[in-house]
């Protein structure tokens, strides 16, 4: 007697799976000779249908062909509108990575940006240049905003691009400098209106000391390497690459703490109030392109050292010292504000300021442009 089966279909991990039977007219007369694989387990066979596999198949080429499309949005956009210039005022130095491998990668020129920098020895002369009309943009840490902010100079921060520890303490040590508590009565350099003197007054406090006890000499910020050689100061605040050329300089003559305190710096894309309101569109695809450029960075890290280093002629082994100690990311952290709050705090303690109470910082974040853009980067609480 013959025997006839159909096999009832189900589903097990998202794959269809035909339960084997003996068919009559299935034109098989070897089940393992058919198209698809058997499976045993215990007493049951399953096979799975030929057609599944190839459904299967086809989804995975789809979802790679969607993948690499996806990868190709990095250096591809779909804007048509006409090329609006916009220039940069900076710091010539690796916390303007995102901006670098923007313009290296055309992602700025591709959402319709035209960038035109001009060079600055600080953030605080970037931001000034600003206040002045020079530039449209600066490139600045959040204490230069925190400071104008206390002058009433209305400078807003679009988004940080980076989050650094480059900041180091540097001391002769033949000026009788051994430890931190060695720094009480020296003189030190400090660039006027920048992040350093707060720096160096919290490293000081933390050491049951005040900057009163020093004495702070307004250095100029390109040649901190001449300016401690020289011998008028014992030490210096300064940041990367600085720290380096020092150091290959005077070698065992110094002795070098970080200076920031476990307090990161937050290296900000500032403009004014006026600029940012008559240029919606321009903040969007300064935005984007940045965006682009932090893919661009974390999936191809060893291209974007490269354009680094091109673009400001740093060699292998400072690039590999400095970029650990980099966080290239679009964000508007909280912590920023938090940041930003200890500063002002401190300025006022020391009466760095005319003001008695701190600003509401909030108020000085463009958030709008960061946050239709990549709202997950944005924890600002207003």
């Amino acid at each position: 007697m013959s025997l006839s089966y159909t096999a009832p279909l189900v589903r097990a991990e998202g794959v269809i799976l035909a339960k084997a039977g003996i068919q009559r007219r299935s034109g098989c007369p070897r089940l393992t000779t058919c198209r698809g694989r058997l499976i045993r387990s215990g007493m049951t066979n399953y096979l799975i249908a030929g057609a599944v596999r190839r459904r299967v198949i086809i989804t995975a080429i789809l979802v790679t062909v969607v993948m690499l499309l996806g990868s190709l949005s990095c250096s591809k956009s779909d804007y048509s509108g006409k090329m609006e210039t916009v220039t940069i005022g900076a710091t010539p130095v690796e916390l303007n990575a995102l901006i670098y491998v923007a313009d290296e990668q055309k992602f700025l020129t591709n959402n319709g940006v035209r960038v035109v920098f001009k060079d600055y020895d600080t953030g605080v002369a970037a931001v000034d240049g600003l206040l002045k009309r020079e530039v449209d943009i600066a490139l600045t840490t959040e204490f230069v905003i925190v400071e104008k902010s206390l002058r009433k100079q209305d400078v807003l921060d679009l988004a940080t691009i980076d989050k650094s520890m480059l900041f180091y303490i540097i001391a002769r040590t033949d000026r009788g400098i051994k430890t931190t508590a060695d720094l009480k009565g020296k003189r030190i350099g400090v660039p006027r209106q920048t992040i350093t003197g707060f720096y160096l007054g919290r490293m000081l406090e933390l050491n049951g000391m005040r900057i009163q006890q020093v004495t702070t000499v307004d250095t100029k910020p390109s040649d901190p390497a001449g300016t401690i050689a020289g011998g008028d100061v014992g030490a210096v605040v300064t940041w990367e690459p600085h720290v380096t050329q020092i150091r290959q300089k005077m070698g065992n003559g110094v002795i070098i703490w970080p200076a920031q305190s476990g307090q990161v710096s937050y290296w900000s894309v500032a403009s004014t109030p006026g600029w940012i309101s008559q240029h919606p569109a321009l903040v969007r695809q300064l935005l984007r392109s940045l965006a682009q450029a932090e893919e661009y960075v974390i999936r191809h890290p060893a291209e974007a050292k490269k354009i680094l280093q091109k673009r400001l002629k740093l060699d292998d082994t400072y690039i590999a010292t400095v970029w650990s100690q980099n966080q290239f990311s679009l964000s508007l952290d909280q912590s920023l504000i938090l940041a930003m709050e200890d500063e002002a705090r401190w300025m006022i303690k020391n009466n760095l300021t005319t003001k008695k109470h701190i600003p509401d910082f909030a108020s000085y974040i463009h958030v709008d442009g960061l946050k239709a853009l990549k709202p997950e980067a944005v924890s600002i609480i207003r």
